[in-house]
């Protein structure tokens, strides 16, 4: 749909386009809120899509959508592609044990891994949930559950519908806590 390869031409521009990021997400994409995410390593495809849909008001989010609106599909692609190849510093503690087997659980009756991968990197349109910011994302779980966030097919509403927020908090507490140092 949107993501190609980034030209060697425009390639210099992405530390330039992605300024514009730095101010929420980081200087290098690691966020250093609790409630924003870390972009850095995160999927590209991913990344471009996000940002296409903030742009055209199929994501909606009144910080994201005037600073898309001014973004070309060749920046977003150009902002996506930078950020991917940004290492995305790891959680300072893992998962909660005592956590661990109902979260996985949780995991396997919904088959996360089926669309996110197996380490929860993220494969190209699925965003990496693993490391990610805990607060974010029980958020946007608790968005999926309640209909304020809607994805491209539905297959992440139909996954957090029957989540209680204890599993939510679960879940999220657990995947932030994947690839620990």
């Amino acid at each position: 749909m949107l993501l190609l390869a980034v030209p060697a031409a425009r390639a210099e521009d992405a530390p330039e386009k992605a300024q514009a990021c730095a101010g929420c997400h980081g200087d290098d994409g690691n966020s250093p809120a609790p409630n924003i995410p870390s972009l850095a390593g995160q999927q590209a495809q991913y990344l471009a899509t996000q940002l296409y849909l903030f742009r055209e008001g199929g994501r909606k989010n009144e910080l994201m959508a005037p600073v898309a609106a001014e973004l070309t599909n060749q920046d977003m692609n150009t902002i996506a592609a930078w950020f991917t190849q940004q290492n995305l510093k790891p959680p300072k503690s893992g998962p909660d044990p005592a956590q661990a087997p109902a979260a996985q659980a949780l995991i396997e009756q919904n088959r996360c891994a089926s669309c996110h991968g197996p380490d929860f990197a993220g494969v190209q349109q699925m965003p990496r949930l693993a490391g990610q910011k805990r607060v974010y994302l029980a958020a946007q779980l608790s968005a999926f559950k309640t209909g304020t966030r809607t994805g491209v097919d539905g297959t992440m509403a139909s996954a957090a519908q029957p989540l209680s927020d204890a599993d939510i908090d679960v879940l999220a507490a657990y995947l932030a806590g994947l690839g620990a140092r």
